[in-house]
């Protein structure tokens, strides 16, 4: 099975000397294509560092974070940006959706910035969009949008190009429940299609979802275990009514 992100002894720290401050300590890790991680812990543990890390946000003060066989510490500003454009999506907490842009323009901003024309980025838009649901929502401004609708479009965003790494940060902490089961179904379809998906919640329910759960205490990870709750036939479809409470 190909492993698409390995953390090999890769620690974060802050600082120096008795003002250091170590927000990860050296940490070995991979995550398969196909795999669905759930990453769980304690406020301040560490787990958004670990995200950070291996969505090129940050660099690791040492060890190595290997993101689809690429080192993000040795790789130079521009390579580091094209890799995150077109391997790695992140789906943050606040969503960071641009309020100016309708849904279809947010999920096509990523690749009108890797230099694609306008008008293959709306057709990979659409094509996202519809892949979460919201084909007929496309033209509709973020604040025309309910909250589990704006989830799904940073979604599409998220994976719009063919992204086969997807990191998301707490993505169903303000949903409903109904709506959350709703984004971890689209989180398990993308990992059942290949991908590979690396998820920070502190819901049990929604970590039940993932093939491995790996839990962080003060920066180190203490506590590994595979989910009997996932199934190998994957998710049913989403029906109409959840769509619709989504």
């Amino acid at each position: 099975m190909t492993t698409l992100v390995q953390l090999e002894g890769a620690a974060r720290s802050f600082g120096s000397g008795h003002t250091e401050v170590v927000a990860l300590h050296p940490t070995d890790l991979s995550v398969a294509a196909g795999e669905l991680l759930a990453v769980m812990g304690p406020s301040g543990s560490g787990k958004t560092t670990l995200l950070s890390l291996v969505g090129g946000l940050d660099r690791p003060s040492h060890g190595r974070v290997i993101v689809a066989d690429h080192d993000i510490g040795a790789l130079d500003a521009r390579s580091l940006a094209i890799l995150r454009r077109r391997t790695v999506g992140y789906v943050f907490q606040d969503l960071n959706l641009l309020a100016g842009l309708t849904a279809c323009e947010n999920v096509a901003l990523p690749l009108e910035l890797d230099n694609q024309s306008p008008r293959a980025s709306r057709q990979a838009a659409e094509s996202a969009l519809a892949s979460v649901g919201l084909a007929n929502l496309a033209e509709r401004f973020p604040d025309d949008l309910s909250g589990g609708e704006q989830q799904r479009v940073a979604i599409a965003r998220a994976l719009v190009g063919g992204r086969r790494i997807l990191l998301a940060d707490e993505p169903t902490g303000a949903l409903d429940s109904i709506t959350g089961e709703s984004v971890m179904r689209l989180l398990r379809s993308h990992c059942n299609e290949g991908g590979t998906a690396i998820l920070v919640t502190h819901d049990a329910a929604h970590a039940a979802w993932a093939d491995r759960v790996v839990f962080l205490r003060d920066g180190r990870i203490v506590d590994e275990t595979r989910s009997a709750a996932v199934r190998d036939a994957g998710p049913a479809p989403i029906s109409p009514r959840t769509r619709d409470a989504a």
